[in-house]
């Protein structure tokens, strides 16, 4: 992937930058992997906001990924390499043997007619799904399992990868990449590769329109507002939020740890994640 200047022939589209898409292949998806997605504009079943700041935004369908790479043995092809609304990471239509079609994340490296094999027989190569005992020490991993056979749910993202640190027992040790370092089962399958588009994080949106298309509505900040409706709101000028920050609703935010003591999860965490 490359990073498109547009032409600034309007203010919004100075220092507005796109994808070049060069890596895509196609712009028609496959309609058997397609499903109708509903938006609620962040309501919930009583029809009141519990997600602010959500709304509009272009119309667009679900495509239908493969997070579970349960085809073993079998081999396929990769057609095409597409868009994906959805997020920001590519995807790409794979052929089985037997006919089937799925959708895959995409992988750096990972072209048109190159083919692709999950199990416990798989070739260590990019794109391949194995259990991670199985996975030599070092490799670059995405589309990670917490529980086997449930689908992948970690690293997933355009770009990022994980790294296999160490086995021991039944526990294999990964590096995320927020720096974490925890343990997971050593049957949970895992995708050899770094993810592409790995320049998207170095897009720059341009103008607050191209926010609206992601669905993406404004927001105000509390201080700008009338005590009645935040408590950082009222006073005379500029004024800070008086103590500790708080949501609309008084709870403390802005870096109050709202984890759960306890969890389940919490013994396989050998490091947290890096501060920011």
């Amino acid at each position: 992937m490359a990073i498109r200047k547009i032409n600034p022939t309007s203010p919004g589209q100075r220092g507005m930058t796109k994808s070049d898409y060069s890596e895509i292949t196609t712009s028609t998806p496959e309609k058997s992997l397609l499903k109708s997605l509903n938006k609620n504009a962040g309501r919930n079943n009583t029809g009141r906001i519990t997600c602010r700041h959500k709304g509009g935004g272009v119309k667009r369908k679900y495509r239908v990924i493969d997070f579970k790479r349960d085809k073993f043995g079998v081999p396929a092809t990769v057609k095409t390499v597409e868009y994906d609304p959805n997020r920001n990471v590519r995807i790409s239509l794979c052929f089985y043997a037997d006919g089937e079609k799925r959708y895959i994340l995409t992988p750096e490296g990972l072209n048109v007619g190159d083919t692709i094999v999950s199990g416990p027989q798989a070739p260590v190569q990019t794109g391949n799904a194995l259990p991670l005992e199985l996975i030599p020490l070092g490799s670059m991993v995405h589309n990670i399992e917490l529980r086997a056979g449930r689908g992948g749910v970690m690293v997933r993202a355009a770009g990022n990868a994980a790294q296999v640190m160490a086995k021991e027992g039944n526990y294999v040790t990964i590096k995320l990449p927020s720096g974490e370092m925890r343990m997971v089962r050593k049957e949970c399958l895992a995708t050899i590769g770094v993810l592409g588009n790995s320049e998207f994080k170095n897009l720059s949106i341009g103008k607050a329109g191209r926010k609206r298309y992601m669905g993406i509505r404004p927001t105000v900040r509390g201080v700008t507002m009338n005590p009645c409706d935040h408590p950082h709101g009222g006073g005379e000028g500029k004024t800070g939020p008086g103590g500790n920050p708080k949501t609309p609703w008084g709870k403390p935010a802005l870096g109050y740890k709202t984890r759960k003591k306890n969890k389940a999860s919490d013994k396989l965490i050998v490091r947290r994640r890096n501060k920011r």
